[in-house]
């Protein structure tokens, strides 16, 4: 096959080239997980893995297939599509980002930021409720996991609307291509902007995540700038965006049961649950990509040193041999086994910090808003296919308190 460093990558498979299979590409997977469960795309040159069992060997097996960017950037995607994820980094690049702020990401540290990060999704709704309509995505999910990662890094506050701007271009022109200036433009600003506040914390350290980040590694070393910037922006871009379409995704999947509003409403086990269901149901990262460092055989298919390998975690999220009734939204499911954060359901930094946004901003909107319904137009999913998401959710309410 063709070795990665030669690939002409394109910006999705052709599958799922229409707004309609972007927003659903269910149908797509269960026909792939029963006909052509590892495939070869000989137009994108890229290995595609959809069953529940491979997707997780793939990745697993780090030693296999590498996570390491300098190596995936664009695998069957246009350059920039692809998640520059914090959980998507082999070791030791992996042990460093663990390493970056101790025990600050471990769940019952990011737990305590829960009465914090309510505060600000109430004040997000306090200006967005008049009217009885807002947009899940604009008003609410997107600044709110914009400011709390402002937070984290120690952002001044006259500087946390820039920050809402840049997370905002990154998470709507992901995927746009190559050529796209204003998502490479953001990538310079945001770039610039924090390696001036690195060399700001060097000098005079603070109590936050950007001074640790800047004079904190393993071992006692301290990380590369170049990777301190690459993380930064995961945060800022992938960790938004997952929290953004996980927020989405939970309204748009209650909405198909709409009774199950109520249900939630007010009960911390029934939301944790919920959350849990959508990241099976419509998992906010459907794909992530890889390269076989050697040669290996997956599924009777020889795969050579240097192809490109993307598996599909929405997929394997929906696999008949894992899951019971795959294709139904049941909150009450307590799925245990899913791989939206990757092959472990609680794994990398930003899983523990994402699962708290999405169920303080679907708690608050639930606990302050009555007779939610999603707005009947259509919906444009997120640019690019590794996410399942819609850039705007608009809905309609009957009252606020």
């Amino acid at each position: 096959m063709a070795n990665a460093s030669h690939r002409q990558a394109v910006a999705m498979p052709e599958a799922l080239s229409t707004r309609a299979a972007r927003l659903e590409p269910f149908d797509w997977y269960r026909e792939m997980r029963a006909e052509t469960p590892v495939r070869y795309d000989d137009d994108r040159r890229v290995w595609d893995v959809f069953r529940y069992d491979d997707v997780r060997r793939v990745l697993a097996d780090s030693e296999t297939f590498a996570a390491d960017p300098s190596r995936t950037d664009g695998i069957g995607f246009t350059d920039g599509a692809r998640p520059q994820s914090l959980r998507g980094s082999d070791p030791p690049r992996s042990a460093l980002i663990q390493s970056l702020d101790g025990d600050r990401f471990q769940s019952d540290t990011v737990d305590a930021l829960a009465p914090h990060v309510r505060g600000i999704a109430d004040e997000l709704l306090d200006d967005a409720t008049d009217g009885g309509r807002l947009d899940v995505v604009g008003d609410l999910a997107a600044p709110l996991s914009a400011v709390v990662v402002a937070e984290l890094l120690g952002v001044p506050t006259d500087d946390r609307d820039r920050f809402e701007q840049w997370s905002a271009a990154l998470v709507t022109d992901a995927g746009t291509g190559a050529t796209a200036e204003r998502p490479h433009g953001t990538i310079r600003e945001v770039r610039a902007y924090v390696a001036d506040r690195l060399e700001q914390r060097r000098a005079i350290p603070r109590d936050d995540l950007l001074t640790h980040v800047a004079t904190t590694g393993p071992d006692g070393h301290r990380p590369s700038e170049g990777d301190v910037l690459n993380d930064c922006l995961d945060l800022l871009g992938t960790a938004t965006a997952t929290t953004t379409a996980l927020v989405g995704n939970a309204v748009r999947s209650l909405d198909e049961q709409p009774t199950r509003y109520e249900e939630v409403a007010g009960d911390r086990d029934a939301l944790a649950a919920t959350i849990e269901e959508v990241l099976r149901y419509r998992s906010p990262v459907q794909a992530l990509p890889r390269v076989a460092t050697t040669d290996t055989e997956l599924r009777g298919h020889a795969i050579e040193a240097g192809d490109p390998v993307v598996a599909w975690l929405g997929s394997a999220n929906r696999d008949e041999a894992q899951f019971d009734d795959p294709d139904a939204f049941r909150p009450d499911r307590r799925p245990t086994g899913h791989v939206a954060f990757g092959h472990d359901s609680h794994c990398g930094p930003d899983g523990s910090l994402t699962r708290l946004q999405a169920r303080v901003a679907l708690g608050r909107l639930l606990a302050r808003l009555d007779g939610i319904e999603v707005v009947d137009e259509p919906l444009e999913p997120m640019p690019s296919a590794f996410y399942c998401g819609v850039e705007r959710l608009p809905i309609r309410f009957d009252a606020a308190d």
